[in-house]
């Protein structure tokens, strides 16, 4: 073929912001989600999964008022049908918030209500990827629409703690901090700050945490340069109307009381501030009486959420424990899941007014915390390699590891080459197995199996003495009817050193 009819292949690599997952990394991942659904299913959450795919409109944050509207999300435009003018714009879902409001204003003559549900799987975001950011992750969601008791607020805050610990984040490990956008709201119209103007105040202030409150004061007035020496513009407050919003901020005291108490104070005469206040005490006693104390569970104002949809309580589960970071400096984990009220969401596709609340986990930061801790699963034991020493007895081998499998035993056959039985310990190596059976004719004449414990074996080659290895040897031969047994007690010996 000439040169220039040479074929062009395509690039094996994956479109830039996404990734790929494999074994352990992906049986990871899901024993993590079992085990939060499970908490869910326990207080009476339905399960429920959506279409990957929504209308640009049901979204409702990007409708299509360009020629393509794709800002934040993956969208494209059927093709027009004859005679029914353009095409419906069509997207990836951004989150799991935006379906359920659609579910619920589509079935509300159906669903139960208040409606609990949950959700878990993929969204997509069409944004600039940076490292630890992908355009696609997992998010893992419950919510309750229908209701707009405190109770329901306090209720889901109380199942993400327990959401936590069941994933393996330990009491002490994590925090959840509740503010309320009542609250906020309040303060701002203390100052008479509204409109387009106090959207920005609410975009400033949920920087606190990273620019503190000379950052955030600096960015409600005049403006600030920031470490690059970019000069950022502020939202143009005095400095006097500035300093009630400061004042809100830092108002957290020594217990929740203390902060109750400061802003109670903080909202002076706001009907709506007020309101927020009392809301965020009863759910403070609700939490106490499920036994969410100051160690789990605080009222911190510095909380605020970007969203504009939240309307009542917001809250985010922040992990306290230090991790190193690539330089082997020590930082904290930060924020995994956040979450609040909702109550005008719904009210797009009914007209009528539908109080909702619920959560999100960040399902890929809560792994990587997990990691962090050694706690993520991804260090499991692979199957149990059945060699292969003689092809004609192919379907003796087959029948070893059906027997294995049927027992529980996660097991499988060597289908390489089996000429170089050091090739099949490489590729068990590999697999990560804990153990392989052997049966050549040897063993075959005298109704026996040898059992190599492959995990002893790495452990003795690497800790102890020549001789030391003689007096335990990680061999053992078992009766070929006795292979289930051998397997399963080995592995369980396995387990006990790990």
């Amino acid at each position: 073929m000439p040169p220039s009819q040479k074929i062009r292949r395509p690039r094996a690599e994956t479109p830039k912001g996404f990734r790929d997952y494999f074994g352990a990394e992906v049986t990871g991942r899901k024993a993590m989600l079992d085990r939060i659904a499970a908490v869910y299913h326990r207080h009476g959450f339905d399960a429920l999964e959506t279409a990957g795919v929504e209308t640009v409109e049901a979204l409702g944050k990007f409708l299509p008022d360009t020629d393509r509207p794709n800002a934040g999300v993956f969208a494209w435009q059927e093709e027009a049908v004859p005679g029914g003018g353009s095409g419906d714009w069509l997207a990836l879902r951004y989150d799991l918030t935006a379906p359920l409001a659609r579910v619920a204003a589509q079935y509300r003559n159906d669903l139960p209500s208040p409606y609990r549900r949950y959700a878990m799987g993929p969204v997509w975001r069409n944004e600039k990827p940076g490292p630890g950011r992908f355009r696609q992750f997992y998010q893992c969601d419950a919510d309750t629409v229908g209701s707009a008791s405190p109770a329901a607020d306090a209720e889901i805050i109380a199942m993400l703690a327990e959401a936590l610990e069941a994933a393996g984040i330990a009491p002490g490990d994590y925090l959840v901090r509740i503010n309320h956008r009542k609250v906020l709201n309040g303060v701002l119209e203390a100052v008479g700050v509204a409109g387009e103007r106090a959207a920005a105040v609410l975009r400033t202030i949920d920087k606190f945490d990273k620019i503190g409150a000379e950052g955030v004061r600096q960015l409600l007035t005049a403006g600030r340069r920031d470490q690059s020496g970019a000069e950022i513009e502020g939202v143009g407050l005095t400095e006097a109307a500035a300093a009630p919003v400061l004042a809100f901020l830092t108002s957290k005291g020594a217990d929740n009381a203390a902060t109750l108490d400061n802003l109670r104070m903080a909202v002076g005469g706001s009907a709506s501030g007020a309101e927020g206040v009392e809301e965020l005490a009863t759910i403070a006693t609700l939490l106490a009486a499920l036994g969410l104390g100051p160690d789990r569970v605080v009222i911190d104002p510095s909380i605020v959420r970007g969203l504009a949809y939240y309307t009542g309580p917001v809250f985010e589960a922040e992990l306290t424990f230090e991790v190193l970071d690539d330089k082997g400096r020590p930082r904290q984990f930060g924020s995994v899941a956040g979450g609040g009220r909702y109550d005008d969401l719904v009210e797009r596709f009914t007209g009528q007014k539908v109080p909702a609340t619920g959560v999100s986990i960040g399902v890929d930061r809560l792994l990587a915390a997990l990691r962090e801790k050694g706690l993520a699963g991804e260090d499991e034991a692979g199957p149990v390699v059945v060699t292969v020493m003689d092809r004609a007895r192919m379907a003796d081998y087959l029948a070893m590891a059906a027997e294995l499998q049927a027992a529980g035993i996660r097991a499988e056959v060597y289908l390489g080459n089996p000429r170089n039985f050091g090739n099949q310990l490489k590729y068990a190596d590999r697999r990560r197995a804990p153990v392989a059976v052997i049966a050549g004719e040897d063993e075959a004449a005298r109704g026996v199996v040898q059992l190599k414990d492959l995990d002893l074996g790495a452990r003795l080659a690497g800790e102890i003495t020549h001789e030391e290895w003689r007096s335990q040897p990680a061999q053992t031969e078992v009766a070929r009817t006795g292979l289930v047994e051998g397997v399963r007690a080995m592995l369980e010996r396995a387990a006990a050193r790990r």
